[in-house]
């Protein structure tokens, strides 16, 4: 049994056998065309770039009838790069000039372009490389005499080193199951459509494809991030059981959203919903979210070579607040850099990018687009009841110049005559030294928002997505825990709200112990809110405490971990 290791970007739970797609392009023998029948070889080429834009348009129509206008964006880049003039120009070039087939002739134009895009780790970059290979898959397509194309008529988890927003689409929901791949992004377009389609999925598994072979059982868990094949019965039937329960649990949404999150003896626990895209609102009111804990707004800045207008970004912001009404939304800032760029302000590739230039560092070095944001976000904050969340806080040098820069936007507003509100301002505690400062940077934070998933990795040097330190990232490690209780212990002196925003909000164990801390507020993917509301309703808040004091006795993550999962159990 191999398991390997990436990053959730659709929950559920999925066993197959693994459909493993290695080769993007297949392209038949080079063939030598004759002289007087070049003329027909172009014309096979170009009547392959119109059959392919047909194919564009109607995909188009039906994911924007089907997922919605914002899924359907996507092909527009696609018919741009389709309508290329040196795609077409240098393809019948090379036809003519070395007389070989048009399969061929596209081939080496294509490499050329992807040479030009080169290897670059930016996100924009390869998500353009991405969109080029989906366009010339379908022209492809056209162009292979005599080919049949993948097909599946039994069911399966694909494995693939990327796969193209078309292709996403195209599978046949019946018999595809789940998507793994070696690249991606919780922005990429396959946790795109993965989350829109409501399909598990988990990308960032690195070098998978060398370790697994057609056919293969195996098992997709897109809530945790894991890939298991070649499973034993027991791990088999363990997951069936996950599978058939988080089934029962999202046809069950309906009747558990209108249930109270709240103890048997009173305690009433407010679950918030991670979103990363406006859209993802209106499913977060479907599972039953009191409200927004995090609105990561970096998809406004990420797949473009320009940087969003403040009036682009008050209607994004604005439309989250028409969906959400008057529940609470807490929009944090750009949190740019580490595994994100974006190539119209990275200068430069950085050694170590997850210590580096990212989040509120970024913005307070580029205060013109940290201002914009903030006015949009203020501007959006009249129609809805809003709160500024700034990431990666550090120092209490930074706290101090992100209020003086609001201060500075809210005079710059008032000049303009421009409708605006002020809003409550919170700091993520995500870095152990904002944890260790807590006491001091509460007083300058209405309120405080852990984020679990940079705490963990930077408390413990441990990179998540790693598979060879993975058995490093330890949720129920007693540093953790400490630290979260100090940052409890200081909000609650100082008398402001606190949350946890990370992914361990949604661990079963990890959500007793931050309960019994004295936690009222915890944000997580919206799917998985039915199942954390049904375990808060059933265990009291004294038995919780009780709990979260028991689990500081013990020095090590196994240990805590089981004396959570033990008092669970008898729930």
């Amino acid at each position: 049994m191999k398991r390997f290791t990436g990053i959730p970007v659709s929950s559920g739970v999925a066993i197959a056998r693994a459909a493993v797609l290695r080769n993007i392009f297949l392209l038949p023998p080079e063939k030598k065309i004759p002289e007087d029948k070049i003329f027909l070889e172009v014309q096979r080429f170009e009547n392959a770039l119109k059959n392919a834009e047909k194919d564009i348009l109607e995909t188009q129509k039906e994911v924007s009838s089907t997922i919605g206008e914002k899924y359907a964006e996507i092909f527009a880049v696609h018919l741009m790069f389709l309508k290329d003039k040196h795609l077409k120009e240098q393809t019948i070039r090379n036809i003519k000039t070395e007389q070989i087939d048009a399969a061929n002739a596209f081939h080496k134009t294509i490499e050329s372009l992807l040479t030009l895009f080169g290897r670059s780790d930016k996100d924009l970059t390869k998500d353009r490389r991405r969109d080029l290979l989906d366009v010339a898959e379908r022209v492809f397509s056209y162009l292979r005499e005599g080919e049949e194309k993948k097909f599946f008529d039994k069911p399966v988890i694909i494995v693939a080193h990327d796969l193209s927003p078309s292709q996403t689409v195209s599978f046949d929901r019946k018999y595809v199951l789940g998507f793994a791949t070696e690249i991606g992004s919780e922005t990429s377009h396959t946790a795109i459509m993965a989350k829109a389609l409501e399909i598990p999925a988990v990308v960032g598994l690195e070098n998978v494809l060398e370790k697994i072979e057609e056919g293969q059982m195996a098992i997709l868990d897109g809530t945790n991030g894991y890939l298991i094949v070649e499973p034993t019965s027991e791990v088999i039937e363990e997951y069936k059981k996950k599978r058939d329960n988080f089934i029962k649990q999202r046809k069950n949404f309906y009747l558990t959203r209108r249930l109270v999150s709240k103890t048997p003896d009173g305690m009433k626990i407010n679950l918030m919903a991670n979103i990363s895209l406006p859209e993802e609102a209106v499913t977060a009111i479907k599972y039953g979210a009191e409200g927004i804990g995090l609105f990561r707004t970096e998809f406004l800045f990420l797949n473009r070579k320009d940087l969003p207008s403040e009036n682009e970004q008050y209607e994004s912001y604005k439309k989250v607040a028409e969906i959400m009404g008057d529940r609470e939304v807490v929009i944090r800032t750009l949190d740019i850099g580490g595994d994100k760029f974006v190539s119209t302000f990275q200068s430069s590739m950085e050694l170590n990018p997850f210590l580096g230039w990212r989040a509120i560092r970024f913005c307070l070095s580029r205060t013109d687009i940290f201002k914009t944001q903030l006015k949009a976000i203020m501007r959006a904050g009249v129609h809805g009841n809003f709160k500024i969340l700034i990431p990666m806080i550090s120092t209490i040098e930074e706290i101090k110049r992100t209020r003086e820069i609001i201060e500075e936007v809210t005079d710059e507003l008032k000049k303009g005559k421009k409708q605006f509100r002020q809003l409550p301002f919170g700091i993520m505690i995500e870095i152990p030294s904002a944890a260790l400062q807590a006491e001091t940077f509460a007083n300058l934070a209405d309120f405080f928002s852990i984020g679990t998933n940079d705490l963990i990795q930077y408390t413990l040097a441990a990179d998540r997505v790693n598979e060879k330190v993975s058995y490093l990232y330890q949720p129920c490690n007693p540093a953790i825990l400490k630290l979260c209780n100090m940052t409890v212990e200081a909000a609650l002196k100082k008398g402001i709200g606190v949350s946890v925003c990370g992914e361990t909000a949604s661990i079963p164990e990890t959500v007793i112990f931050f309960i019994g801390l004295g936690i009222k507020e915890l944000s997580m993917a919206p799917s998985v809110i039915p199942q954390v509301k049904q375990l808060i309703r059933k265990i009291p808040y004294s038995r919780a405490k009780e709990i979260a004091k028991e689990a500081f006795c013990f020095s090590s993550h196994n240990e805590v971990f089981e004396l959570l999962k033990k008092n669970i159990e008898e729930y």
